[in-house]
C-alpha cells in the first residue's frame, strides 16, 4: 500500500477518535481496536481492511472508529472502555490477548456488543468469538515448503506458544514430512506480534542455520525482507495479506484472512437488530482462509498439486490433520484415517512427531 494511502487512512481514523465528532444517533458505529499498525501490510492491515469493508458496504449509516498498536493488557481494557463510552455500538477486539479485557470490559455494557478475534471466553451474551482455521493455509505452505527446500532445513517463525500458532506449526511440519521424508523443522520463538527488527533477527538466524524456506506467524514483512537478501537461495509466504511488493519471490504465496464478509454480516446484524452470541471458525470452505497467488518461482506441477490440496480442503475430502499422526514423545494421538476433533486442535498445546525443540511455558 502506498505511503500516502496510509497517511490519509490514519488520519480519518484519527478524526473519527472519541474525543471527535459526536456520535450521531442515528448511525450504527462500529468500533475496531489493533494490536500493531494499520500500515503493517499483514495482521492489523487486513483487519481494517475487513473495516473498510463496513464502511463501503454501507455508507453513511455507519461510522467506524479504530486504535492501532494498542498493546494486550490494561491498555486494551482502557481503549475498550473508552469506545464503549463514546458510542459504539460493536467493537472488534482483533488480538487473542485481548480476551480477557474484552470480557471484563463487555460486563459493564451489556448493551454495547463485542467480538473478539481468535478467542474463546464468551462469559456475557454481549460476547462473541471468531477465528479462521489458519493452519489450512499452514498445510498449503508445508506442501510447497516440502518440495521446494534444497537444504532439507524449513524454519516457522512463532509469536506466541498458544493452540493457534502450535496448529500452524504442527500442520506446516506435517505436509513438508509427507512428501520430503527428509525435512527438518527449525522454530524460533519471537514472543511479539509485531516487532521487525525481531522477526528480521529471528528469519536472520535461521537463513545462517541453513533454513531456505521460512514460514512465520508474526504480523510484518520483515522475515520476507530478510529472505529477499539471499539473492533467491530462500524463499517465503506471506503471512495474514497477501504482502504482494515481495512477488514473485521469495513471497512465492500466502495465506490471506479475508474478514470483510464477516464484519459486514455482523455490523448488518447489529444495524437490523438480529445480532445474536456465535463462536465462528471459518477456513478455506467459506473463504474467510485464502491462500494468494502461487508464483512461478514455483514449478507449474507442484503450484498444481498445492491448488488440489486447498480445493481438497475446501471440499472435505481432505484435513491436513489425518492419522496416523504421533505426538512428539512418541504416544499416538490420531489413529490411521482418524481427523482431529476441533477440540484437541483448539486446545492444542504439543508437537507432533518429528519436531525438535520444547514449547516454552
Amino acid at each position: 500500500m502506498k505511503r500516502r494511502t496510509l497517511l490519509a487512512t490514519a488520519a480519518l481514523g484519527l478524526s473519527l477518535a472519541f474525543g471527535g465528532a459526536a456520535h450521531a444517533q442515528d448511525k450504527t458505529k462500529a468500533c475496531f481496536i489493533y494490536v500493531g499498525p494499520i500500515g503493517d501490510l499483514g495482521w492489523s492491515y487486513q483487519h481494517h481492511q475487513g473495516a473498510l469493508a463496513v464502511q463501503k458496504e454501507f455508507g453513511d449509516k455507519v461510522e467506524l472508529a479504530w486504535q492501532e498498536s494498542v498493546p494486550e493488557g490494561a491498555d486494551a481494557e482502557r481503549v475498550m472502555t473508552q469506545m464503549a463510552l463514546g458510542g459504539c455500538d460493536i467493537i472488534f477486539a482483533t488480538s487473542f490477548g485481548y480476551m480477557d479485557q474484552v470480557n471484563a470490559v463487555a460486563k459493564k455494557f451489556p448493551n454495547v456488543k463485542f467480538e473478539h478475534a481468535t478467542g474463546f471466553k464468551r462469559e456475557s451474551p454481549n460476547v462473541s468469538t471468531y477465528n479462521a482455521r489458519f493452519y489450512e493455509g499452514r498445510a498449503v505452505q508445508g506442501l510447497i515448503a516440502g518440495k521446494m527446500t534444497k537444504t532439507n532445513k524449513i524454519g516457522y517463525i512463532g509469536s506466541f506458544p498458544i493452540p493457534e500458532v502450535v496448529m500452524g506449526i504442527n500442520a506446516y511440519y506435517l505436509q513438508a514430512k509427507k512428501v520430503n521424508p527428509n525435512v527438518e523443522l527449525s522454530v524460533v520463538w519471537a514472543f511479539t506480534w509485531f516487532d521487525p527488527a525481531k522477526e528480521a533477527d529471528a528469519a536472520k538466524a535461521m537463513i545462517e542455520q541453513g533454513v531456505d524456506v521460512i514460514a512465520a506467524h508474526t504480523d510484518s514483512t520483515a522475515p520476507l525482507a530478510e529472505a529477499a537478501k539471499s539473492g533467491g537461495k530462500v524463499i517465503g509466504f506471506g503471512q495474514a495479506s497477501d504482502m504482494a511488493d515481495y512477488k514473485p519471490s521469495p513471497r512465492v504465496s500466502s495465506i490471506i484472512d479475508n474478514w470483510a464478509p464477516y464484519y459486514v454480516k455482523r455490523v448488518g446484524q447489529v444495524m437490523d437488530g438480529t445480532w445474536d452470541q456465535v463462536d465462528v471458525w471459518a477456513g478455506i470452505k467459506e473463504g474467510e482462509v485464502e491462500i494468494g497467488e502461487i508464483t512461478d518461482a514455483i514449478p507449474a506441477e507442484l503450484k498444481a498439486e498445492a491448488e488440489a490440496m486447498r480445493d481438497a480442503i475446501a471440499a472435505g475430502t481432505y484435513h491436513p490433520f489425518t492419522g496416523p499422526i504421533k505426538k512428539q514423545d512418541g504416544s499416538d494421538w490420531l489413529a490411521e484415517g482418524a481427523t482431529a476433533p476441533d477440540g484437541d486442535l483448539l486446545g492444542m498445546n504439543f508437537f507432533v512427531e518429528g519436531i525438535k525443540g520444547d514449547i516454552p511455558k
